[in-house]
């Protein structure tokens, strides 16, 4: 290795090291990080603690309810992102309406579990159609969008890579959770499906992190519109600034900028 080769390398080392973080960082705001986790995670827990414990129906889907409300009245007081915990909002009162209606706790969990199975399918048939759909959620926060379909097929690959591990990820957690659901009780079905709603979810994203940190970076398409628009501008100020130059010229066309008398 020679004097010049070491700085080379280094510099692709550091870029390597702010691709992986930028991915990281991605990742993070696309699933919500460790809070997004939390409000996953919560009033799930807590319908089959309460349940366990006094084979209630409604208090534990009330409760359930409730924390939801909570952990959203606390996004929006730090002024933060709610999108995630509206997500589990939504989720929660589905599940309280199923399992209200039916007089049925396991489901309070059918609808989160439809979900699942829905999505995971979402992520197989889109890798299928050449459209992975975790391009389609990840491309805005890496500000692609969609430029990883034609123009960055390396990037492409990695997000069919990682739209199938998320699919076949959570096709494996719905052919654990729907067997549960016609053959277990509450309280089995609703710890098994507590266990299982992190580690799927870290080893989808892990494996995300994995193809896309050794992907090509992503094409910044909103920089480039903004150095097109940048471009734009120079240009007519370039052909404002001729213009005036030709209006001078015409006006005094002899040199030292006086009129010649005829």
């Amino acid at each position: 290795m020679t004097s010049l080769d070491k700085p080379t390398e280094d510099t692709q080392d550091t870029e390597a090291d702010d691709a992986r973080a930028v991915t990281e960082a991605a990742l993070f705001e696309a699933f919500g990080g460790v809070r997004g986790m939390v409000e996953t995670v919560l009033p799930g827990l807590l319908f089959v603690t309460i349940f366990t414990l006094n084979n209630d129906l409604h208090m534990s889907a009330i409760a359930a309810l409730a924390v939801s409300l909570v952990l959203v009245v606390v996004r929006l007081v730090m002024k933060d992102t709610v999108k995630h915990a509206f997500s589990g909002v939504f989720g929660v009162a589905f599940g309280v309406v199923f399992a209200m209606m039916t007089d049925n706790a396991k489901n309070f969990y059918l609808p989160g579990m439809l979900y699942t199975l829905g999505l995971a399918l979402a992520y197989i048939v889109t890798s299928l159609a050449g459209v992975p759909l975790i391009g389609l959620i990840l491309g805005p926060v890496f500000k692609e969008n969609l430029s990883w379909r034609t123009r960055n097929p390396g990037r492409k690959k990695a997000y069919t890579k990682a739209s199938y591990a998320w699919g076949f990820i959570l096709l494996a957690k719905s052919a654990i959770l729907f067997p549960l659901y016609w053959w277990a009780d509450t309280e089995q079905l609703g710890w098994v499906l507590v266990t299982l709603k992190i580690p799927p979810f870290l080893l989808a994203v892990w494996l995300t992190w994995v193809f896309l940190a050794k992907a090509p970076a992503p094409i910044d398409v909103f920089a480039e519109m903004e150095a097109a628009e940048q471009a734009e501008k120079e240009r007519k100020e370039r052909e404002k600034a001729e213009r005036e130059a030709r209006g001078e010229d015409a006006l005094d066309p002899a040199p030292g900028g006086r009129h010649r008398k005829g």
